[in-house]
C-alpha cells in the first residue's frame, strides 16, 4: 500500500480494500535520503493501526540496498539505509522488515554471503535491543541476486551473529522462477521440507503471494495476477490453507492496476480459496 500523503494512509488505503495485512515502504524506495517521521506522525500511524482491522503490518526495504556489495560507497550507504529502515520500523511498532540478501556482483556466491552476513551484522550491532526483525526474501536468482537456493539463505543466517534476530519470507514467484515447483502436491510438500532442511520452517514469517508471469527454473521475477500465470490457482489454495501458515502475513506484489482493481481482485479469490 503507498504511503502517499504520510505512513497513515497505507492503513486507511488497505482498510479500504478490506485487507488483514498489508505491506509499506516506510520511505520512498528508490530515493536514498528521507526525513524523520515527525513525532505526530509516527502517533498517528499507532493510532491508526489500533483503531483499524489491519492486524499486521509489514515493511520492504528499498530497492536500492545491496547488502552483497564490496564496492566502498554503495556498500556504505546500503548499511546505513538498511539501518535507517530498522529505526523507522521500530518507532512505528512494525515487526518485520523484508529486506533482499543481495547481490554479489561479480565478486562470487561465497564472497557474497559473507558480505551479506557481515552488513547483517553491521546493522544489528547499530540497533540493539530493536524488536524488528530483518526478513531475508527468498529470490527468483536473477542476475547475481544471492538468496535463489533455499541453502544460501541457511548460510547467510549461519554465517551471522545474531541470527536469532533473523526471519525469512518465502515469495511464491521467486521460489517458482528459482526452480521450485509448486504446482503438485509432491512438489509443494517437497518444496517446504528442503525449506525447513536447510532453513527452519520456524524462521518463516511471511509470505509474498504472486503468481509468475515466466515458466518454472526462468530465474526472472516477474510478478502475475493470481490464477493468470505459469502458477496457477492451485498452489495458492493450499498455501491459505495450509495449517503450518495460519496467522502469517500474505502480501501481494501483483500490478495494482487503475484504482487498486487489479490487485483487489486478487485479494478477493485469496479469500474465496480460503476454507
Amino acid at each position: 500500500m503507498s504511503i502517499a500523503g504520510g505512513v497513515t494512509q497505507a492503513l486507511i488505503r488497505g482498510q479500504a480494500g478490506g485487507c488483514e495485512c498489508i505491506q509499506i515502504f516506510t520511505k520512498n524506495h528508490r530515493q536514498w535520503a528521507a526525513k524523520p517521521y515527525p513525532p505526530e506522525e509516527i502517533a498517528s500511524f499507532r493510532r491508526a493501526q489500533q483503531a483499524s482491522a489491519i492486524r499486521m503490518v509489514v515493511a520492504h526495504d528499498s530497492y536500492l540496498v545491496n547488502l552483497g556489495a564490496t564496492d566502498g560507497e554503495l556498500r556504505k550507504k546500503s548499511i546505513a539505509g538498511l539501518i535507517d529502515e530498522l529505526e523507522r520500523c521500530e518507532q512505528l511498532g512494525v515487526p518485520l522488515l523484508i529486506a533482499h540478501p543481495g547481490a554479489h556482483v561479480g565478486a562470487g556466491e561465497d564472497a557474497g554471503i559473507t558480505n551479506i552476513a557481515r552488513a547483517l551484522d553491521a546493522a544489528h550491532a547499530a540497533c540493539p535491543g530493536y524488536r524488528v526483525r530483518i526478513a531475508l526474501e527468498i529470490t527468483a536468482g536473477q542476475g547475481s541476486n544471492l538468496g535463489y537456493e533455499f541453502a544460501q539463505v541457511g548460510q547467510i543466517i549461519d554465517r551471522v551473529r545474531e541470527n536469532g534476530r533473523l526471519r525469512v519470507c518465502f515469495d511464491t514467484e521467486h521460489a517458482f522462477a528459482a526452480g521450485y515447483d509448486l504446482r503438485t502436491e509432491e512438489g509443494y510438500e517437497q518444496t517446504f521440507s528442503e525449506f525447513d532442511r536447510c532453513i527452519g520452517i520456524e524462521l518463516l514469517a511471511a509470505f509474498h503471494i504472486n503468481d509468475s508471469a515466466k515458466p518454472l527454473n526462468s530465474r526472472v521475477d516477474r510478478h502475475e495476477h493470481i490464477g493468470q500465470g505459469y502458477l496457477g490457482v492451485e498452489v495458492f489454495r493450499r498455501i491459505v490453507n495450509d495449517p503450518r501458515f495460519a496467522g502469517l502475513p500474505m502480501c501481494l506484489e501483483t500490478d495494482p492496476g487503475e484504482d487498486n482493481k487489479g490487485i483487489l481482485a486478487d485479494l478477493k479469490l485469496l479469500f474465496e480459496l480460503r476454507q
